[in-house]
């Protein structure tokens, strides 16, 4: 197969990287996901030297294809217990009351959907203001209360002389 040179950018930059023929898609996909790492870096760091650029938005890949092979370790462990457990559950149903040289027939297979509630969590702010009155002010207020009334019924009085 012969060479070929595809224009990448990364991090507002440009590279021309050589790649084989049919390996060009491979190369941009790759090449976008570095991409969105380094605008990552940009973004909350601003411009840096391109090879420092570079390095952490490759090790920002590392970090996450390490949590996802982490997680696919995971579940190929979990379809090995599963699979010894339907081997032992096969094993057993075999070797009951079924006699030497019949077949065993196919489990039925039935689906069941079962409702599975997922909790989420909405953060909820809730501000309640509860009024202070400072020590003394309900009884001075009652006090200016009274004397706006006295004060009323004076003016009423000299109005009515």
């Amino acid at each position: 197969m012969s060479q070929m040179e595809v224009q990448i950018k990364i991090g507002g930059r440009s590279f021309d990287v050589a790649c084989q023929q049919g390996e060009e898609q491979y190369l941009l996909t790759a090449a976008r996901m570095l991409d969105n790492e380094a605008d990552v870096l940009v973004s909350q760091i601003g411009r840096m030297p391109e090879g420092r650029m570079l390095l952490m938005a490759g090790l920002m890949l590392a970090d996450k294809t390490a949590g996802l092979e982490d997680r696919l370790r995971a579940a190929d462990d979990r379809i090995g217990e599963l699979t010894d457990e339907l081997g032992e559950l096969r094993a057993k149903s075999g070797s009951g009351s079924v006699a030497a040289g019949a077949t065993t027939p196919e489990p039925e297979r039935v689906e069941v959907e079962v409702p599975v509630e997922v909790p989420v969590e909405v953060p909820v702010e809730v501000r309640v203001e509860v009024p202070v009155l400072p020590e003394g002010l309900a009884e001075a207020l009652a006090e200016m209360a009274a004397r706006a009334e006295q004060l009323a019924d004076t003016v009423e009085e000299k109005a009515a002389s």
